[in-house]
């Protein structure tokens, strides 16, 4: 999770529950892949299923779990029976969740709104010491994007991705508009909410793996 050349561009399809769409990510040339085991989603999924899922991915596509407004020992606990790599905290925890989770050997995610993110200064930002930071609309899952002024004036300094309403049709020209280093996409890429659709897995793929040629 280094960023290398601006292209090609960094890639994670989430909300993943069924094996074609596993298959479908990981045969697209995907750098992640995402689970949701956060409660109430209607991407939800049991880490028992999400450990039958991995059995063919290969190590080197990150395997994420996402979490929101979990405690720790929870999230570590559900992480480690499905057997991913990294934990995503998508419900504003507070910077210690973060560090106690890498002191338990988690690599981390930070999944917030960029509306919130704007609002912080630049110690509240350190304080999370998050591996990778990625920026989201104000209700994630919804399938919406978000007022893009704020970043455009204001970008992040450091690693980060974008979500939120992501498409196969909008990723190029919010690419070319805000130029993060990553991408993240769930309700894009599903033929109705909560079902992945491996057609539109491969077509957001290969928009996003070409977007900063545009």
């Amino acid at each position: 999770m280094r960023p290398g050349s601006v292209v090609p561009m960094w890639v994670k399809v989430c909300g993943l529950s069924e094996a074609s769409d596993v298959a479908a990510a990981v045969d697209a040339g995907v750098d992640a892949i995402g689970f949701v085991f956060a409660p109430g989603s209607p991407r939800t999924v049991e880490p028992e299923r999400v450990a039958a899922l991995l059995a063919g991915v290969p190590e080197s596509v990150l395997t994420v779990g996402v979490f929101r407004r979990q405690s720790v020992e929870e999230v570590s606990r559900i992480a480690g029976a499905a057997g991913v790599q990294a934990v995503q905290l998508h419900g504003d925890e507070p910077p210690e969740a973060f560090q106690e989770l890498q002191a338990m050997g988690w690599r981390t995610l930070r999944a917030t709104s960029a509306v919130h993110y704007a609002s912080e200064n630049a110690a509240e930002r350190a304080a999370y010491a998050e591996e990778l930071l990625l920026l989201d609309a104000p209700d994630p899952g919804a399938g919406k994007t978000f007022d893009t002024i704020a970043l455009v004036a204001n970008p992040p300094t450091r690693t980060w991705i974008l979500a939120g309403g992501l498409t196969p049709e909008n990723v190029q020209g919010l690419v070319a508009e805000l130029r993060p280093w990553g991408v993240d996409v769930s309700s894009g890429v599903e033929s109705s909410r909560g079902v992945k659709s491996p057609e539109l897995i491969r077509s957001f793929v290969h928009a996003a793996r070409t977007a900063r040629a545009v």
